[in-house]
């Protein structure tokens, strides 16, 4: 059984920059598109970022674009997000997943896996 495992959060200012890292543990490697999502209390998950298997293509919702980054690592099987310029609305739960995607210009069709426990980013103004 394949387990998400997320970290890299904590608390940070406004304006700071923060890696997250995802490892999908169980997994000696990967064949999937991995992506990033979020939550805040009392709001769904949203989506956030997704990179193709090969790390060729990444694709981000409209409001991360310019400050996240999506990558992985494929020999160590780690996915990265790198947040720059955080902003308080940045704040939430972050989540990763192996997904489906039907093409590189669209948000995931699906998940593969269960919902890890997330990382949670808190960020001060």
């Amino acid at each position: 059984q394949v387990h998400m495992v997320a970290s890299g959060g904590g608390l940070v200012q406004a304006g700071e920059s923060l890696i997250l890292s995802c490892v999908a543990s169980g997994r000696t490697f990967s064949s999937y598109a991995m992506a990033w999502f979020r939550q805040t209390p009392g709001k769904e998950r949203e989506f956030v970022a997704v990179i193709t298997a090969s790390g060729e293509y990444t694709y981000y919702t409209e409001s991360v674009k310019g400050r996240f980054t999506i990558s992985r690592d494929n020999a160590k099987i780690i996915t990265y997000l790198q947040i720059d310029q955080l902003k308080p609305e940045d704040t939430a739960v972050y989540y990763c997943n192996e997904v489906r995607v039907y093409n590189h210009n669209s948000p995931p069709a699906g998940i593969v896996n269960d919902w890890g426990k997330g990382t949670l980013v808190t960020v001060s103004s």
